[in-house]
């Protein structure tokens, strides 16, 4: 009962169906090849126009599978690996028609009813599948284009407004936190809270907090603040207010051609910037005397950090903060019940998603010197910590420490009580229980992530984009004179300009002119996708846009 057509060309697919007939659920490329003796690069040309056909054709959930020979792939699934140059670079061709790779299994030609490898023209020696790939590539979404947002909210007695910075547009009002979600950071928080509430008396403070602060944090380094010029804002209107939106923060998105408030770099006069942390609102709860002592107050919501680019430092994460005022003297034996509570869950809930009883440990902050990750390190400048709370096979602050234990004496001005709280970052934590390898993940606007935790239910992470390509440019820049150069701004610009597609910078060389004492810097930027189709000339323009960005808003002279 099928229709069979023949005569196909498989690079103008379109041209063959009518509009009502091109919304194919599979298209099916059996060992693609031009024929004769074509070399790879031929065949990738004929599998990028045959994608870019595929887009014309294919439905909106559909899947194109594509078999290849053993090693002409050029993915990891492949054995043996062919080198890059001499694969077909599949994944890498089809991310150029918005393709991304979704499986890959083994190619078994005996479980196709009726499919038989007859070789070139029939000839008697048929054609070799033995360990022949099967490739299924789905849509990928489409690249985030990112309209500015501006934001209103309360500050003091004053309501203002900023436009949010531009790298921050696509995480800044997501609302995972909230009471529909199903994302696994609030599945985990209340997971955690629930296994407080049976040791404490718990009084969750998530409502209200504000997302600006004023004034100086110190010890915080400027650079790693994402600073934030006000402009006097208007009072929302009665419905805005009616609804009641979190925090207090009324979003709006408005045109391109709408004046800028960002400044991103020093802070001036009048700046505030985007809270970096919950633990100013905790100490300022504190002061107000709207604390009891013995109760478990929480807080949670979205901290935002400038960091450098690695796979666990993160510009916005969700930041869950415990606090407790305990008798002078028992703070030991509180902080162990304490962490003994949050090990029992972690470790039920890492054992009910991998079936494996994960190392949890409570290390000594001093044992570890300048060997942490960014979330420590950034907490290190926000007070003295006691411990860390490490999670893992084996506990190493560098990357696996998800929360930080400190003791005030002084915050309550009182002789008898101690403050004790612990700070814990809910999104490394969900990537330690869920597998998930890349923090950008957790942020993907991609269906396929939430729809692998229906209701809430934490499980292993499956990725629906595998062995993404990445592409590795260099650029080399004199350093302006006399000024020392903000790394940290440089790793922001690009975030910004490839809207997180930069997966790694890495300093190649640093140079020195003599006799004139100029610096020199190279730098190695590798940019890489997690999660959507992202081929060479995308990368290559972005790689243009940021050296012009670096070029106007560091002063570097490029080379």
């Amino acid at each position: 009962g099928a229709e069979v057509v023949f005569s196909v060309d498989c690079t103008k697919l379109k041209e063959y169906f009518s509009p009502g007939e091109r919304e194919f659920d599979r298209i099916y490329f059996n060992f693609p090849h031009c024929g004769r003796k074509a070399g790879v690069v031929k065949n990738r040309e004929l599998l990028a126009c045959f994608f870019h056909s595929c887009a014309e054709v294919l439905a909106e959930q559909g899947e194109v599978h594509v078999a290849l020979c053993n090693g002409q792939g050029g993915t990891p699934a492949d054995r043996p690996r062919r080198e890059w140059h001499n694969s077909w670079q599949i994944v890498a061709v089809a991310a150029g028609a918005g393709f991304i790779l979704s499986d890959v299994h083994p190619f078994k030609a005996e479980t196709i009813h009726g499919y038989k490898c007859t070789g070139y023209r029939s000839q008697d020696k048929s054609f070799c599948v033995e360990g022949a790939l099967n490739h299924i590539f789905t849509r990928s979404t489409l690249p985030l284009c990112l309209t500015p947002v501006s934001c209103k909210t309360q500050l003091g007695s004053q309501k203002v407004s900023f436009q949010v910075p531009q790298v921050l547009v696509d995480k800044i009002n997501r609302g995972f936190l909230e009471l529909n979600s199903s994302h696994p950071v609030r599945t985990i928080k209340e997971k955690l809270s629930a296994g407080l509430s049976r040791a404490f008396p718990l009084q969750n403070i998530s409502s209200c907090l504000p997302l600006l602060h004023q004034g100086q944090l110190h010890g915080v380094c400027h650079s790693n603040l994402f600073w934030i010029a006000l402009s006097p804002g208007e009072a929302p209107s009665a419905e805005e207010t009616s609804q009641g939106l979190a925090n207090a923060v009324w979003f709006s998105r408005f045109g391109q051609d709408t004046d800028r408030n960002v400044r991103e770099g020093c802070p001036v006069p009048e700046q505030c910037y985007l809270r970096p942390s919950l633990l100013p609102h905790a100490q300022a709860i504190i002061r107000e005397g709207a604390f009891s002592p013995g109760t478990l107050h929480v807080l949670a919501g979205p901290v935002f950090r400038q960091c450098r680019i690695t796979p666990h430092s993160m510009p916005v994460f969700h930041e869950m903060l415990v606090v407790l005022a305990v008798s002078r003297g028992t703070e030991n034996s509180c902080i162990q019940m304490l962490v003994d509570n949050i090990k029992t869950t972690t470790s039920s809930l890492h054992q009910a998603v991998s079936g494996v009883k994960p190392s949890i440990s409570l290390q000594e902050a001093t044992s570890f010197g300048t060997e942490l990750n960014d979330f420590a390190a950034f907490e290190c400048q926000l007070g003295e910590i006691q411990h860390l709370l490490c999670v893992g096979p084996d506990p190493d602050p560098s990357g696996s420490c998800v929360g930080v234990i400190r003791t005030a004496p002084d915050e309550l001005k009182s002789s008898e009580l101690v403050v004790v709280s612990a700070s814990l970052n809910l999104d490394l934590l969900a990537m330690l229980l869920c597998g998930i390898s890349d923090w950008r993940m957790l942020w993907t606007s991609d269906r396929r992530f939430l729809q692998q935790f229906p209701e809430g239910e934490l499980r292993l992470f499956k990725s629906f984009s595998l062995y993404p390509p990445s592409y590795v440019h260099d650029v080399s820049f004199w350093v302006p004179d006399g000024e020392e150069f903000d790394e940290v701004a440089f790793h922001t610009l690009a975030r910004r300009v490839s809207g997180e597609m930069v997966v790694s910078i890495q300093l190649r060389d640093s140079f020195q002119q003599p006799g004139t004492g100029r610096r020199s810097l190279c730098y190695r930027v590798t940019f890489q996708s997690c999660d959507r189709a992202l081929g060479c000339r995308e990368a290559a323009e972005m790689q243009l846009r940021f050296r012009e960005e670096i070029q106007q808003h560091l002063g570097v002279t490029l080379r």
